[in-house]
């Protein structure tokens, strides 16, 4: 039999990564741009009644628009992407800011997903013992862990997508897991957006990290709980049937 190289050619390496590279890169520079300071809530209750009149001018170019940058921003991993969903719940309201947002949040996952994929699916060297031990736990109980990884906020977007293509997540619990725990997050988010007329008037003072409390926290941890209730229950019954 002819003999297999374990590993890929460094260039065969490289040439997968290059997607996700590039996807990176991009998001840095836009990252350093500043575009993303546009978002800022200040600035957008500032330039309200000029946003607005855009979207009455414009309305299928504004909300294409919204959803393009969205999309961009979470497509190249980059961090407090909370600000755009709030600007799209001000500017759109509730409902309709949530579907944009979850249009703009499938879409940008799958092309880091899809980046990500194509770059780990070189490697064919054995995975170290906790890799492998992640691996087979996450294989065990894809839908739970895809769905609790979603629904908990205080994890990076990019970065959960690069894991869970690193696990091998299935194509399709990647999009169904992301767009059921990214929608209820984001209905939260465009909630609160929509009401940062009010939240200025009350004089308190606003940052992206002021939103990740208990407005937004408590029923997320709530939705993770039910989703992993299945799984602890199942872990306990085993442990208890083994003293047994």
């Amino acid at each position: 039999m002819p003999h297999i190289d374990p590993e890929p050619h460094p260039v065969k390496r490289w040439r997968a990564a290059l997607p996700l590279c590039l996807l990176l890169i991009a998001g840095a520079v836009l990252l350093a741009s500043g575009v993303l300071d546009r978002f800022d809530p200040h600035h957008l209750l500032a330039e309200e009644g000029l946003l607005r009149g855009t979207i009455t001018a414009h309305p299928l170019t504004s909300r294409l628009a919204y959803a393009g940058i969205l999309t961009l921003a979470i497509a190249t991993g980059v961090p407090g992407t909370i600000v755009i969903v709030l600007a799209g719940g001000l500017l759109f309201g509730a409902v309709e800011g949530t579907a944009l947002s979850s249009l703009a949040l499938v879409l940008g996952s799958l092309v880091l997903y899809l980046a990500s994929r194509y770059a780990f699916g070189t490697g064919r060297r054995e995975p170290p013992a906790l890799a492998r031990r992640l691996r087979d736990g996450f294989a065990a109980h894809p839908v739970t862990y895809t769905l609790a990884l979603r629904f908990i906020p205080v994890v990076p977007l990019g970065a959960m997508t690069v894991a869970l293509a690193w696990l091998r997540c299935p194509l399709w619990l990647f999009v169904g897991a992301t767009w059921l725990g990214g929608t209820v997050s984001l209905f939260v988010e465009s909630s609160v957006g929509a009401g940062l007329g009010e939240t200025f008037a009350s004089g308190a003072p606003v940052t992206a990290a002021s939103f990740l409390n208990s407005r937004i926290l408590l029923p997320l941890a709530a939705f993770t709980l039910l989703t992993i209730l299945p799984l602890l229950v199942k872990t306990v019954r085993m442990r208890l049937g083994r003293k047994g």
